[in-house]
């Protein structure tokens, strides 16, 4: 739903700024730009920061305050192995397909506003859509994005996890690890965001 309405959102504004030029007409090949560039691996990371990584804040400091982490390595069990690479390297995986999603419901949020409100024929936008994503700058665009939701599926995963792990003084404890996981994880996903375009498109 929030892919559908940013696809919306952007394209009304974008679709009614190049209307004064006229060239309202390329909406879909600027909205194809934006969201596998930029936007669908930011927002796609936010989001999870603040639910999937707040609940594995949430998880791994309960279980370090009632002593279960303790108690693994009472055990001589690594939680670090047994608890944290198993939800980075599935957190980190799964960011980039969801990024492939929030793109493809960002342009046909963005075929509905053009169709309906700009005056834009759904088979030009979408002709504009393919032509951009077949072209070497739009490919690049696209393995760009998916690495980039793959870096921030690292960065949200180590961040909740990390502030978990350091949890203490009961229930107070975990919801300051949880609120301090997602700050944090908004921060350095904006900076490493900012970045990764200086690096690729400098």
């Amino acid at each position: 739903i929030v892919a559908v309405f940013t696809g919306m959102i952007m394209a009304l504004n974008a679709g009614l700024g190049l209307k004064d030029f006229g060239a309202e007409g390329q909406i879909g090949y600027l909205l194809t730009i934006t969201l596998t560039r930029e936007m669908s691996p930011f927002m796609t990371a936010l989001i999870l920061a603040a639910s999937v990584g707040s609940a594995l804040a949430a998880e791994i400091g309960t279980m370090k305050v009632s002593e279960e982490i303790d108690a693994l390595e009472v055990m001589s069990i690594d939680p670090v192995r047994y608890l944290v690479f198993p939800r980075v390297f599935g957190f980190s995986s799964v960011v980039p397909i969801l990024c492939v999603y929030s793109s493809i419901l960002g342009v046909l949020g963005g075929a509905v506003v053009g169709q309906f409100q700009l005056g834009v024929n759904y088979k030009v936008y979408f002709n504009d859509v393919i032509n951009r994503v077949s072209t070497i700058p739009g490919l690049k665009d696209l393995w760009v994005g998916l690495f980039k939701g793959y870096v921030f599926g690292i960065i949200v995963s180590v961040v909740s996890c990390s502030h978990g792990l350091r949890a203490s003084n009961g229930a107070i404890g975990v919801g300051r690890a949880t609120r301090q996981s997602v700050v944090t994880s908004f921060l350095l996903v904006i900076f490493f965001g900012y970045v990764l375009t200086a690096i690729f498109y400098r």
